[in-house]
């Protein structure tokens, strides 16, 4: 029987180890599915052996030798996987090993000797569509579920089953190699590898699903790749500018939450509690790379949060340079989320009417369908404005759209307090 401390333990063992587990079987074996398939065994393993024999000092490597030696099992019953294992001179551990290193099928030097950087470079490959790089990554390295990667698309399950399907399938037949691209390749798959990040992150700033807002693990493993891809590439700026997007963002994670578990926003937060190293280290990058005047898209984010972090309280927030950065941004990257955050923005700044107007033109765009921050956002407004009616129909609207418990008690607090009219000044969702 599972307890709840073996449960936890392999919780976060999941969030912890599953990117390592994957992409170190990948390399060793070649083969996607595999790798995931025996990752996920080992994981059910655990859940049987850990209860009776203890939790590992070393989950991680625990981990990866059971998967790995249920791929080599796997790969010794098949024609291919016994050849391969003939090739590599290799030998099959003895039946029922847990422990130990698993064999190596294959000698490989990259630069980096990182598989998670490997696997992100991999399904970074410039052979493949570019969503369909960034929901591969997701899914082999963070363990996203299908349908945690399609609502940060804004497709349907179904449509992103098929393009993982599609993208593995492609790999495979373009014998895509699973390696760190030399250097003078790096360039041509930074745009790639970046949207990988940074998706990764803002699964982990604010989950798409379940009952926490925060996978705090999450935003680590994308911060912390997103350091070593800045080492390998110091003089590509929008490396650094994402690097240090993720650092101020995460700065505020201890203040987004309250001691209840309820979120607050940014307007609410306790600036005291944002941590100031990761502040200082943040805007030392971004400060290291606009003086070099290649503004990329995610320097423009890095410097539209760096207004948020200079600033000593809400309400010395310069709205109107956040506003024109966002008019930039919307010319790099033009999405209906960017021009949301600019309605947020030009609202902020003193013009409600203008920032509404923006959101009227948002109603029609089928991406922003079931985007519960397009209604919330215009509940907002309209609370600011006075139209306490009219913003409860709009967080009314936006209830059954929210992604996770945390952000529906907080719509549920914001529509009781206008029904009742309250006058209560508060921030709008992600922007938290």
């Amino acid at each position: 029987m599972t307890t709840p401390t073996v449960q936890h333990a392999v919780d976060a063992a999941f969030r912890d180890e599953w990117g390592r587990v994957v992409a170190t079987l990948i390399r060793r074996t070649g083969d996607w599915d595999l790798a995931e398939e025996c990752t996920q065994e080992a994981f059910t393993e655990a859940l049987r052996r850990w209860p009776v024999d203890g939790i590992p000092q070393r989950p991680g490597a625990w981990l990866t030798t059971v998967a790995g030696n249920r791929a080599i099992d796997r790969l010794r019953r098949g024609a291919r996987g016994a050849e391969l294992l003939k090739q590599a001179g290799r030998e099959a551990p003895p039946s029922g090993t847990d422990e130990g290193t698993m064999p190596e099928l294959f000698d490989e030097t990259d630069e980096i000797e990182d598989d998670r950087l490997r696997l992100i470079f991999t399904c970074c490959h410039p052979a493949l569509p570019l969503e369909g790089r960034v929901a591969l990554t997701l899914r082999s390295l963070a363990g996203l579920t299908t349908a945690e990667i399609a609502r940060a698309f804004l497709v349907p399950e179904a449509t992103m089953a098929k393009r993982l399907t599609r993208t593995k399938a492609k790999i495979a037949a373009a014998r895509i190699p699973y390696r760190v691209p030399p250097a003078h390749l790096l360039p041509e798959r930074t745009a790639g590898v970046l949207a990988v990040l940074y998706l990764m992150f803002n699964e982990g700033y604010s989950a798409s699903s379940g009952t926490e807002l925060i996978r705090a693990s999450l935003c680590d493993e994308a911060i912390g790749l997103a350091r070593a891809l800045q080492q390998l590439m110091p003089d590509e700026p929008e490396t650094t500018g994402a690097l240090a997007l993720m650092l101020l963002h995460h700065s505020r994670r201890d203040a987004r939450l309250s001691a209840g578990g309820e979120l607050v926003t940014l307007e609410e937060q306790e600036r005291v509690r944002w941590d100031a190293a990761e502040i200082q280290d943040g805007l030392a990058l971004l400060e290291s790379v606009l003086g070099r005047r290649q503004l990329g898209p995610y320097q423009l984010q890095a410097a539209i949060v760096a207004c948020h972090a200079r600033a000593a309280s809400a309400a010395a927030t310069d709205w109107r340079e956040i506003s024109g950065l966002y008019a930039l941004l919307e010319g790099q990257l033009p999405s209906p989320v960017v021009r949301l955050n600019r309605a947020v923005a030009v609202a902020m700044a003193g013009e409600i009417d203008a920032g509404l107007a923006i959101l009227d033109e948002l109603d029609g765009d089928e991406r922003l369908a079931r985007y519960y921050l397009l209604q919330a956002t215009r509940a907002d407004l309209l609370r600011r404005r006075g139209d306490q009616a009219a913003a409860a129909a709009a967080y009314e609207r936006a209830l059954p759209l929210a992604p996770s418990e945390v952000e529906r008690r907080y719509l549920l607090r914001r529509l009781q307090e206008v029904g009742s009219g309250e006058r209560v000044h508060f921030g709008q969702g992600r922007s938290s």
